[in-house]
Parts: structure tokens; C-alpha cells; sequence
């Protein structure tokens, strides 16, 4: 199904539920604050059984499950999305292996190694990003940038957890 971006296909409001302790890593906290600036200003969000957009998305994991709900402009609440956490696990791991090298490489000051490890990350951003496009191609369209953003998130959102998956 072509993608074709319109005033009503995207995202109008944003909100991440449970990422108010997001800690202080930089990545982390620059992440965060790019994919939801991103997300409002150019996304394209598509439900496929609803063309009342723009759209208002909660974002928020529960039972560890991801779950989306999502408003349309008339007000009609959409039927909200469950997913699985598990095919992401391994992702979100690397996610925060890759903010603690990060980290290291900005302590110690090693700008070749920082371009590195950020090559690395955007390569993770597109798996993440291709895999939530795959496991909702069927209820919601988006372009691969705002997948990429909703994949940053849903890192964003085990930011808390980060200490015990390393």
C-alpha cells in the first residue's frame, strides 16, 4: 500500500507514558527529546481502518507489553494496540549497550570511535524501526523515519530497566 503523506496521516500529539525517570545518559535523554520533536513536526501515521486523522498516540509498556493507544481528531478512540515486548529484547539490549559506549567514548574523548559507535546505532534504529513497521503493517502505515522514532521510544521507555539487562 503506497504511502501517501497527507495533513491527516500523522501524528499531532505525543505522549510517552512511564519514561519520567529517564536518567541522565545524554543518548538517552538527546534521543528522547529528537523522536518526540520529530514525531510532531513530520511523521507519517496511518491507522488503516481510520482516516479521521491527525492523530493523538499514547505510548506506554504495561505487563511488559508495548501498547499503543491512539485518539483521532474527531475524538474516537481507537482499538488499542498490544505488543509483545519479546522480538525487541535483544534490540533494546544492544540499544543500551551501545548508550554505555557511547558514554565511554565521550569521557574519554574519542571522536573516531563516538562516529563508530553512532553508525551502529542507526543501524540498530533501522532494525527496530523495520521490525515495529513488519508487526504493524496491518493495523498502522508509517514511513521508516517515524518508525525509527517509535523505535527510540520504545528504548526510551526501558531506560529504567537499563542496569539490569547489561
Amino acid at each position: 500500500m503506497p504511502m501517501k503523506p497527507t495533513s491527516k496521516s500523522r501524528i499531532r500529539s505525543f505522549d510517552l507514558r512511564g519514561a519520567e525517570d529517564l536518567g541522565a545518559t545524554t543518548l538517552i535523554v538527546r534521543d528522547h527529546q529528537t523522536a518526540m520533536h520529530d514525531l510532531r513536526q513530520d511523521s507519517y501515521f496511518q491507522p488503516v481502518k481510520d482516516h479521521s486523522g491527525p492523530y493523538d498516540v499514547v505510548l506506554s509498556i504495561e505487563e511488559n507489553r508495548l501498547v499503543f493507544r491512539v485518539t483521532n481528531v474527531i475524538g474516537d478512540e481507537l482499538p488499542m494496540l498490544v505488543l509483545s515486548l519479546k522480538p525487541y529484547q535483544r534490540l533494546i539490549k544492544d540499544y543500551f549497550m551501545i548508550v554505555h559506549s557511547y558514554e565511554e567514548a565521550l569521557r574519554e574523548g574519542k571522536p573516531s570511535r563516538i562516529e563508530a559507535i553512532d553508525m551502529g546505532r542507526r543501524g540498530l534504529h533501522n532494525e527496530g524501526a523495520e521490525l515495529l513497521m513488519d508487526r504493524l503493517m496491518d493495523k498502522i502505515l508509517m514511513d521508516l523515519n517515524t518508525s525509527r522514532r517509535l523505535f527510540s521510544l520504545i528504548c526510551v521507555l526501558h531506560s529504567g530497566k537499563a542496569l539490569i539487562w547489561r
